[in-house]
């Protein structure tokens, strides 16, 4: 049982925005011992199928370092084939971020996020999200301060927390030792004002009531209240 903090209360989230002096935006991001590297690139190109379009687009890559876990994985590079984990978890970290941005107010150009996680203890996704945001809402600014582009394409926020049953309790932002006992695990992608643009939720055990995914639902609102204050630090707002 969970003994070093509340059952609805994250770990601690702190986000270093000057790790990388290169990137248009980053930030490097720690969910407890869950750390993560989000750099966001603009690029003056566009995707083949926006080509002839005044229409951006913003995309996502993930990865671990090789001993970011206990034993040493391998870089996929060297495999010359991404797992299917990775390529979805880079889609929903794109798919999250598109959600909250105007892509034709973000004009022909391309911002890439690179999510790359520097050590794992569980929520490695929903970091890379609520980090992403980050990163991305520092290219931006970047972009507006330098008069590349004039109107502000960025919608909102977005954030990620993870939720679960461990032992028939409900906790906010599982740690490994958490995740791999829960009989439930939810990713929850949201925005502050409550909406929802993605969520994953695993039974593992045997089915739960809805009124039990509920519970996990009002434990990932506060999260995303939290993380959402945390993320306005960051980028000074």
């Amino acid at each position: 049982m969970r003994e070093d903090r509340k059952p609805d209360e994250l770990r601690p989230v702190l986000i270093d925005t000057t790790f990388n002096h290169y990137a248009e935006g980053s930030a490097l991001i720690s969910f407890g011992n869950t750390r993560v590297l989000c750099t966001a690139s603009v690029e003056q190109q566009q995707p083949p199928f926006l080509r002839g379009t005044e229409r951006g687009w913003v995309t996502a890559e993930y990865g671990m370092l090789p001993r970011a876990t206990h034993t040493r994985g391998g870089r996929e590079a060297a495999r010359g084939k991404q797992t299917g984990r990775t390529v979805e978890i880079q889609r929903l970290i794109g798919r999250s971020l598109r959600a909250v941005v105007d892509l034709n107010k973000l004009g022909p150009r391309s911002i890439s996020l690179d999510c790359d996680v520097l050590q794992a203890d569980g929520g490695t996704r929903t970091a890379a999200i609520t980090g992403a945001w980050v990163a991305l809402r520092r290219a931006v600014n970047t972009l507006l301060e330098k008069g590349v582009i004039e109107h502000d394409p960025v919608m909102g926020q977005v954030a990620a927390v993870s939720c679960g049953f461990v032992a028939g309790r409900g906790l906010l932002d599982l740690q490994y030792s958490e995740d791999s006992q829960a009989q439930m695990d939810a990713n929850f992608v949201m925005t502050p004002d409550g909406g929802v643009i993605e969520v994953q939720a695993t039974a593992e055990d045997k089915p739960l009531a809805w009124d039990q995914f509920m519970e996990l639902k009002l434990l990932a609102d506060k999260g995303i209240t939290d993380l959402s204050n945390i993320q306005l630090q960051a980028v000074g707002e």
